[in-house]
């Protein structure tokens, strides 16, 4: 049966409609404004904001992260390393209990190189979802411009929806002088993704790395840099190549010491988290307590004033405390409220987690609410696009027409 969604005041990705019916038939929206039609179910949501399904641009995920995430209405996660590749996610696609997945597969690392100094000594992260069976996973470690190149086709074959390179020395994680790619290496490696059609992302903590990100030609900075605060070069030279940014401020926090101890202590979230996630959450990464992220703010504030496309990520990955800090769908408010902290209008942050996301990762079918898009949906009370804490207070979800049950 068709549902209408009547009297939302609606913001559909880029801008507030004010209150309209919007009607979706199977899994998409059909209509917006007009009266209800005859015959279809009829969700009153006077008092609350509809907003197309909130993305995550940068998780390590799994199912039950997956669903986790949809209960906080986040209908799309983007996965900057691990098996969720294409062919390892067909039940994903169809199971609409939970978020959506697009995924890098494994990044262009050298042997040694980031991120294996976050894990100790014989850890393996355990998937909490039962991943399919199915050809391993691409491991694509290059120490040359060859080995990189020779790795893209590989990972385009083994269904990496973009190719994600480390440019990481290990300074920021506490250990400098980790194996690195060179210039040379990462020119070469981007410029074979980019003859094989492929979006490009960097995962970049500090300047320099973010400058050799941007001379490569990369399509997306997938962190942003927290060694020192910016300065005009490196704002203009990430404006005047055309890359997004998903600054993950929630990580740079975590990695100075700061826990999500603020956002557990509200029941909107605890609610629905775990002992472990729980727990997790009040941790911390804990590497460069040097930092300051009153720089970071600063840098989101200043790539956003100079026409930078900001998107909302997180970093989220698995309960484990010494990934602390985060967790999966939790996070993804904790960053907008900081895009807002930075300077952004909360429409603008919203935007970073909708239609922005969707736009630069070529997903056409979802991030907006109009006519013949996917019915990927968030229903909260109040109104977010003037009170950005207010994401939080979720009164239904739909993924793909279907709303989640409790």
């Amino acid at each position: 049966m068709a549902t209408a969604i009547t009297n939302a005041r609606v913001f559909d990705g880029e801008r507030v409609l004010g209150e309209q019916t919007v009607v979706i038939d199977g899994q998409v929206i059909t209509r917006i404004g007009g009266d209800a039609p005859e015959g279809v179910e009829v969700v009153d949501a006077r008092g609350a904001t509809l907003l197309p399904g909130l993305f995550d641009a940068h998780v390590h995920t799994d199912e039950a992260s997956l669903a986790l995430a949809l209960r906080f209405g986040v209908t799309t996660e983007l996965e900057m390393q691990g098996t969720s590749t294409k062919p390892r996610r067909g039940h994903i696609s169809e199971n609409d209990a939970m978020a959506d997945v697009r995924s890098a597969g494994f990044g262009i690392t050298p042997p040694g190189g980031h991120p294996s100094e976050l894990f100790p000594k014989d850890f393996r992260p355990g998937g909490g979802g039962g991943r399919p069976a199915g050809d391993p996973p691409v491991m694509p470690f290059s120490a040359t411009p060859q080995e990189a190149v020779a790795f893209i086709p590989k990972l385009v074959a083994s269904g990496s929806d973009y190719i994600k390179f480390m440019v990481d020395d290990g300074s920021i994680e506490g250990c400098p002088g980790l194996p690195m790619l060179d210039q040379a290496t990462l020119d070469a490696g981007v410029a074979e993704a980019h003859r094989h059609g492929m979006l490009t992302v960097a995962h970049a903590l500090t300047v320099d790395a973010t400058r050799m990100s941007i001379k490569a030609g990369i399509g997306g900075l997938v962190h942003l840099f927290m060694d020192r605060p910016h300065d005009a070069e490196i704002i203009d030279l990430i404006a005047e190549s055309g890359a997004f940014v998903v600054p993950c401020v929630v990580l740079n926090a975590s990695m100075m010491g700061i826990t999500g101890d603020a956002l557990a202590d509200d029941e909107r979230v605890s609610s629905r988290l775990d002992e472990a996630w729980m727990t997790t959450l009040r941790s911390s990464f804990g590497h460069y307590p040097e930092g300051k992220l009153e720089h970071v703010l600063n840098s989101v504030k200043a790539l956003h004033d100079a026409g930078v496309d900001i998107l909302v990520g997180t970093d989220a990955s698995v309960p484990m405390p010494f990934l602390g800090g985060l967790a999966h769908g939790a996070s993804v408010h904790h960053e907008l409220h900081y895009l807002v902290q930075a300077g952004l209008t909360p429409v603008e942050a919203l935007t970073a987690a909708t239609a922005t996301p969707a736009r630069r990762f070529g997903l056409d079918d979802r991030g907006r609410i109009a006519e013949g898009l996917r019915a990927d949906l968030v229903l909260v009370d109040g109104d977010p696009t003037t009170t950005i804490s207010d994401t939080l207070n979720t009164r239904a979800v739909w993924r793909r027409g279907t709303r989640l049950t409790a």
